[in-house]
């Protein structure tokens, strides 16, 4: 099964952003940042997009797929 991971993390500190300022400009709960950090959520397609955007960052640089078998 494919696992999806992100760099959403390093990319929001790095622009000085904190969860709560990323998730309003995207228009989610802190929640929902804190669960897409820890990789607990994948976030839907439109999502990501926005994040990626408000990273100033390409969607692909920002999230990955693992498509790596786990058993």
């Amino acid at each position: 099964m494919a696992k999806i991971t992100n760099k959403v993390k390093e990319n929001r500190k790095s622009r000085n952003l904190r969860q709560e300022d990323l998730a309003a400009l995207v228009g989610v709960s802190r929640q929902t940042i804190i669960a897409i950090e820890n990789e607990k959520y994948s976030p839907s397609l439109e999502l990501g997009f926005k994040i990626a955007k408000v990273l100033n960052e390409k969607v692909e640089d920002v999230f990955f797929i693992d498509f790596e078998e786990t058993t």
